[in-house]
């Protein structure tokens, strides 16, 4: 059990090294994006806030931006989906 709680605070870390990455690009159209969860299958929860969280495009954003970037960099990530509020 010890292991399984590292590995996933590892693949956090990741997580947010790979979006700590893209970062820079949502905030230069003054958007950004927060790590909400990592789920045990695979699923990695985000915020879009500022200029991301309203714009028509942030579905493109999401999907071509930030849910590719993560799954070509680290294999367990499945999907990104995106959380309100």
């Amino acid at each position: 059990m010890e292991n399984q709680g590292a590995e996933a605070e590892q693949l956090k870390e990741r997580i947010v090294q790979s979006l700590e990455k893209i970062r820079h690009y949502l905030q230069i159209d003054g958007g950004d994006v927060e790590l909400v969860a990592v789920l045990p299958d695979g699923i990695v929860k985000v915020r879009l806030i500022g200029a991301c969280k309203d714009c028509p495009m942030s579905i493109m954003t999401l999907r071509a931006g930030i849910e590719r970037a993560l799954m070509r960099e680290i294999n367990q990530v499945k999907r990104v989906e995106a959380v309100m509020g």
